[in-house]
């Protein structure tokens, strides 16, 4: 029989330890080890079975447990210190209290929405499908530590992502399975009555979908999931929140209107429900959630009175964008007929102009509705998620900036992190320390090579007891018997150089690049006095059948009788896995197709843990590797053919593994420690591991994006919207004269026959028509730079003119480089409200 409703019941605790429900219910038990020792402590039994989940815990626990534990003195005295603890944690002033006190001048927001479409915050909320979902868990435990005053907001899925399994032949299966959202570590927002709080979006022909609010407690960052699983709606508006990156583009388009329009709604109404203070700031992560930007347009056109362009230069003011992908296919992109039909009457957002929406989500093909352009478009702040994917997403959409060389193009990068108290094991932090700080103590002699070896062992075997269960449990599924499956008790080797290579399977990661050869691989892995094994993991889109059948290959590789014991694919990868995986493995494997890696962060959770990462130079890698701590995988770099690339880059992955990795690996001393090894490890731990922490990613976002955008945006808003009207009004006068400004000539003041000398000081004249425009309205730029054949300037250096009569401007600049130099002149647009010069794609040039 099968239920027709499914329903949780919480246990009921006695009252000596209510506290217990308190710190179940804040998910900061995810990161805070004493936390999870307490649950440990009520049955450790259950605790292991139910995967350290202290509501399950609890839900199981017979209350005769309970009740013998309501009268334990020493019990209850450990739960009111860690509930102590957690109440200083909740309240007391943290790094970003203190920083505000210290800054004069720059706005601090009291509050910031952050949205994302996933939350990978734990397995026991299962919300996310990969790397942006843990990135923003992350955030929001960093955030959390820091004291910075975030709001997160996203759906709740019914079906959270999709659980993986291997058919006999090794191909993905996918099982949705239903969650209870009252059995997760959840409260529904209600009204003091009770009553559960809705947000209503309108939707086509006059229908209205309506979604619950749920909170989550992150530490002290409240976060807010919309779920349209409700009685008040019709079944398919039911069916909005079902599945994470389910759907066809209709499907995905109400769930983005719902996580936009109905998140800023939501956020409104928990402010006002709690009195916390509304958002100041409004982060977009992707262009998922991108129509939260025309929800706050919507709010000051109805309420303030304001016109269209200067609701606009407020929005903007206050929203900072981050863009995840460096592929245009990574993009959500909607047919403009489906945007009409969901925008087109009004009824979602009454006073905003279609065809305004419309050309927010402008591209290059006029039929479709580009959700990235939007949302660069509709946020005076944009960055990449490392140094090089800033670079790769100026190029990507330098178009919307028309006339300016890449480099000033307004997108910049803010590297991700990873929340060091979530991914570094117990162990490792109790050797050397706060995670956060890893450097402070690797370094002192106290902790011996010997010490951190056999730490280092400890966490690999305990990887290979893991790798061993999951590996029977994989084949179990796949219909084995449990009489054949005798050797998986002895797959893996705890004494053997373990790689792992662990992530989504989009083809740009190249998840088999390391099968180009399958007999060097072999030989790699069954090397007799330098074996390697690998783990594998990784889940493919449900659509994806190209990923599906790269997973096949590795598998039916797996299968091999004679390589089993030196190969794994582990389904159902999730944050669970990876901690097994970051902890346990010597080396991280990552080889994607460069620049198409906008970050990837699980290498950084392996080097929290003193794994060494083995890379192509790719998102992080590529500014954090120092030739010490780690390897780079070289390139083909110019090589157009994918095959021949694949293939030119696998024999170097083989090469490094065989002739460096592997040797440094099994190069010990009469002490039986590869001290060379551990050196590495070492520097990699005090090198990598402050950089690579959340905790810098949060705080870089707060000084470059958080603060300034505050403070433009009260800026826009100060004396009832007057900056924001002058903006507006300044850009239209612009548009109005922008065709006819002119820059008439430009010219350096040279004597005749002179040569000049790199420094040496020069004067740059030009003459500008400025058609009706002020100089206060522009400003005149002088450019030098090195010149080539074609005239294009490269390495150029900008310096302001100043007006010295009408039309006629001056500066004097020292020459930048020896060589062939160029100058130009140019007009850029000025107002106090931009950011940059570039902010409204406007230049004239000489």
């Amino acid at each position: 029989m099968k239920a027709v409703r499914r329903f949780t019941v919480r246990a009921g605790l006695p009252e000596a330890l209510a506290d217990l429900g308190t710190l179940a219910t804040n998910l900061r038990w995810t990161w805070h080890p004493p936390t999870q020792d307490l649950f440990a402590a009520v049955d450790q039994a259950i605790w292991e079975r139910v995967g350290g989940d202290p509501l399950h815990l609890l839900a199981q626990v017979p209350a005769e447990r309970l009740e013998v534990l309501a009268t334990d003195d020493s019990f209850l005295a450990r739960v009111a210190e860690v509930a102590d603890d957690l109440r200083r944690y909740l309240r007391e002033p943290r790094w970003y209290q203190h920083r505000a006190a210290e800054l004069n001048g720059t706005r601090m927001p009291d509050s910031i929405a952050y949205f994302s479409m996933e939350f990978g915050v734990t397995e026991a909320l299962p919300n996310y499908s990969g790397g942006l979902g843990v990135l923003a868990g992350d955030h929001l435990k960093a955030a959390s530590d820091l004291g910075v005053p975030l709001i997160g907001v996203g759906l709740l899925y019914r079906s959270g992502y999709f659980r993986q399994s291997l058919s006999l032949d090794g191909w993905q299966v996918e099982h949705y399975p239903v969650i209870d959202p009252s059995g997760l570590p959840l409260e529904p927002l209600t009204e003091p009555s009770g009553t559960p709080i809705l947000v209503h979006v309108a939707m086509p022909g006059g229908r209205v979908l309506r979604a619950r609010i749920w909170k989550a407690n992150v530490g002290r960052v409240p976060l807010l999931l919309l779920d349209s699983d409700i009685e008040e709606n019709s079944d398919d508006l039911r069916g909005v929140t079902d599945r994470l990156y389910g759907g066809d583009q209709d499907h995905r388009i109400r769930q983005e209107i719902l996580a936009g329009v109905g998140g800023v709604r939501a956020v409104r109404t928990y402010c006002e429900l709690t009195g916390a203070a509304q958002p100041e700031v409004f982060h977009t992560n992707e262009g998922h959630a991108g129509f939260l930007g025309l929800e706050r347009l919507r709010e000051l056109v109805s309420s303030q009175g304001l016109d269209f362009d200067q609701a606009l230069s407020a929005v903007r003011a206050g929203t900072v964008f981050t863009t995840h992908t460096p592929v245009p296919a990574g993009i959500d992109r909607f047919p403009v007929d489906l945007v009409q039909h969901y925008f087109g009457d009004e009824s979602l957002l009454p006073g905003i102009d279609l065809r305004r929406v419309l050309a927010l989500g402008a591209e290059e093909n006029p039929g479709m509705f580009n959700m990235a352009h939007m949302g660069l478009r509709l946020a005076q702040r944009a960055n990449g998620v490392s140094q090089l994917h800033g670079a790769v997403s100026r190029s990507m959409f330098g178009a919307l900036w028309p006339g300016f060389d890449t480099d000033e193009v307004p997108i910049t990068s803010v590297t991700n992190g990873v929340h060091g108290p979530t991914w570094a094991a117990k162990e490792m932090t109790t050797l050397i320390g706060d995670p956060e700080t890893p450097g402070a103590d690797i370094a002192d002699a106290s902790v011996s090579d010997a010490q951190l070896w056999d730490l280092r062992c400890g966490l690999r075997e305990r990887l290979v007891g893991e790798v061993r269960r999951r590996v029977r449990a994989a084949w179990l599924q796949r219909g084995a018997s449990a009489l054949e499956l005798g050797w998986t008790d002895s797959v893996f080797d705890p004494d053997v150089l373990t790689v792992g290579f662990a992530r989504r399977v989009p083809t740009y990661k190249r998840l088999t690049l390391m099968l180009r050869d399958p007999d060097r691989l072999r030989a790699l892995l069954l090397h007799p006095d330098r074996p390697v094994q690998l783990v594998v993991a990784g889940k493919s889109h449900p659509a994806d059948d190209g990923g599906k059948a790269l997973i096949q290959q590795i598998v039916r590789f797996a299968d091999d009788v004679g390589m089993r014991h030196r190969i794994a694919f582990l389904p159902d990868y999730d944050m669970s896995m990876a901690r097994y995986l970051y902890w346990g493995c010597d080396v991280w494997l990552n080889n994607p197709m460069r620049p198409l890696e906008a970050c990837g962060t699980s290498g950084m959770k392996a080097a929290l843990n003193g794994g060494l990462n083995l890379s192509i130079r790719d998102g992080w890698w590529d500014e954090f590797y120092d030739g010490s701590n780690g390897w780079a995988i070289p390139t083909a770099d110019g090589v157009n053919d994918p095959v021949r690339r694949d293939d030119l880059e696998a024999a170097a992955l083989y090469e490094l593994l065989g002739s460096q990795v592997a040797p440094l690996y099994y190069d010990r001393d009469a002490a039986g420690v590869p001290t060379r090894w551990m050196s590495m490890v070492r520097h990699t731990l005090s090198s990598l591991g402050p950089q690579v922490q959340a905790s810098r990613m949060v705080r870089e976002y707060v000084e470059s994006a958080y603060a300034p955008a505050a403070t433009a945006g009260a800026l826009a808003q100060s004396d009832d919207f007057r900056v924001a009207r002058d903006l507006a009004a300044y850009r239209r006068r612009l548009s109005g004269a922008w065709q006819q400004v002119r820059v008439v000539d430009c010219e350096l003041s040279l004597d005749e026959g002179q040569t000049p000398v790199i420094g040496e000081r020069v004067h740059v004249h030009a003459t500008v028509d400025l058609a009706g425009l002020t100089p206060d309205d522009v400003e005149v730029q002088a450019v030098v730079g090195r010149v080539g054949d074609t005239d294009e300037l490269s390495d150029v250096v900008t310096a302001t003119m100043h007006p010295v009569a009408a039309g006629r401007y001056t500066v004097e600049l020292p020459l930048p480089h020896a060589g062939a130099l160029g100058v130009t002149a140019r007009v850029l647009p000025k107002h106090n409200l931009l950011a940059t010069p570039a902010e409204l794609g406007k230049v004239v040039l000489a």
